[in-house]
Formats: C-alpha cells, sequence, structure tokens
C-alpha cells in the first residue's frame, strides 16, 4: 500500500513541506509517483523517514543522516541498535539534568524569596539557607516541612520583617518575665508559651502541642539553638522549653 505526502505528514507529525525538502535534497525520495504526479509513499520509504526522524531528534545535520543511511556497510538493525544507544545515552544525560533543574527547584524552594540585599536587611549576618540541607534531611519528608517551604516562598520582605519582630517580641517578653522571677510554669510564662507557639502555627506550620514540645526539647539539646534563646537572655532556651511542657499539659 503507498501512501499520500499529506497521509505520511499526518503519520508522522511533520509538514508536508518537510517531505518535500527531504524529497528535494535526495533525503528521502518517494518510491513511486501517482498518474497525477504525485508522490506516493511505500513503506520502505516510511521505514527510512523513522530513521530520519530518529536521527534528527538527536541533532544530527541533514547532511550527515543521509551520509549514515546511505552508508552501504551498514544495515537496518545497525541503525537501530546505533540510534538506541544514543537514545539511551540522551536519557542519561537528560536524567542528569532533570536531577540537576530537581536540586535547583529544592533550593529555590528551601530559599527565602528575597534578593542577596533584601536577605542582608532583613536577617543581617544570619544567612536563612545556610541549614536548608539539614532541614531537609531531618524533617523532608512531613507535612510540615512541606507547608513551612510553602508559606516560606510566598512571603515578601514586609513579611519577613514583621515575622521576625513579632518573634524578637516574644523573646523579649519572655526574658523579661524571666527576669523578673517568675516561674516558667506560671500562667504569664504559658501565656508567652501559647503566643509562641501560635506565632509558629500562623507564620511557619501547623503546630500541635505536642510538636511544640518537641521543638522546646530541641532548643535546649541543639547548642545552636540555645545559643540563639540564651543570647537574649542567660538560661532562657530552658526557661522557653519549660514554659512550653507546662502550657502543653494544661492545654491537653
Amino acid at each position: 500500500m503507498s501512501h499520500s505526502v499529506g497521509q505520511v505528514a499526518g503519520f508522522a507529525g511533520v509538514t508536508v513541506r518537510t517531505l518535500h525538502h527531504y524529497d528535494e535534497i535526495g533525503l528521502l525520495s518517494p518510491s513511486g509517483r501517482s498518474h497525477a504526479g504525485h508522490r506516493r509513499y511505500e513503506d520502505a520509504d516510511l521505514d527510512r523517514l523513522q530513521r530520519i526522524l530518529f536521527y534528527r531528534e538527536l541533532g544530527f545535520p541533514l547532511d550527515e543522516v543521509a551520509v549514515l543511511l546511505d552508508d552501504p556497510e551498514t544495515d537496518p538493525r545497525e541503525h537501530l541498535r546505533r540510534q538506541h544507544a544514543l537514545l539511551i545515552d540522551r536519557i542519561d544525560r537528560l536524567q542528569q539534568m532533570a536531577e540537576a533543574v530537581e536540586h535547583a527547584m529544592e533550593a529555590k524552594k528551601m530559599g527565602i524569596n528575597l534578593t542577596p540585599e533584601e536577605k542582608f536587611e532583613v536577617f543581617g549576618d544570619f544567612d536563612p539557607d545556610q541549614y536548608a540541607a539539614e532541614a531537609e534531611q531531618r524533617w523532608g519528608g512531613t507535612d510540615a516541612y512541606a507547608e513551612s517551604q510553602r508559606r516560606a516562598a510566598a512571603c515578601t520582605k514586609e513579611d519577613w520583617k514583621r515575622i521576625l519582630a513579632e518573634a524578637d517580641d516574644i523573646n523579649r517578653r519572655l526574658a523579661a518575665l524571666m527576669e523578673s522571677g517568675a516561674s516558667a510554669e506560671s500562667a504569664e510564662a504559658m501565656d508567652l508559651a501559647e503566643e509562641h507557639r501560635g506565632w509558629i502555627d500562623g507564620n511557619c506550620y501547623t503546630c500541635s502541642y505536642e510538636m511544640h514540645t518537641n521543638l522546646g526539647e530541641m532548643y535546649v539539646a541543639d547548642e545552636r539553638f540555645t545559643a540563639t534563646y540564651d543570647a537574649v537572655r542567660p538560661g532562657l532556651a530552658v526557661f522557653l522549653r519549660d514554659a512550653i511542657t507546662a502550657n502543653a499539659v494544661r492545654k491537653v
């Protein structure tokens, strides 16, 4: 069975003009013509077109494709083996590129949606991306992590200024309460612990009392968190941990 140029164009997903061009340069000349002189393509022509399109997809220029197809030393099965090997190699390279793009996407998702200048303005010397890989390793599979990344990616410079100001205000009032001699189990301390939980819940991720308690333990166990809170007032990390625990007990 022979096929018209329009039918072949539809089969192959190319234009009629492309097939005309292939015929004009001798790359793919149809095996026959109709009585009216129109091009008619046989099955062997379609096989050759398939090989042409394989090589074109792999980036070979048309003159090189012609040489490869017309090499008398190469049989059709050799063409298929060669194209298969080239495709496997391309798939491997594309997979590597896809992984690189995924890493870039994750880095972007982990990052704060600010320019370097804005990051410095908001965070000062602290780099919010510094612990991104560690955070992903520790919590990457959790719903809380995914939620925090969605929220962080949507934050503007003004959002981050507000969030950090709220955190500083809570820490300042906790330090003042501790300075007054109040117990971490006092109503005032537990109220501030509840406000702290609400700050996380409203700005970062849904924070249950169990999760808040675990965070409190981390503030004491991880020296980096301890240093951050104790820089506000020595002992504040332990005070906050105890207030968080007392508040969780009160709320449960």
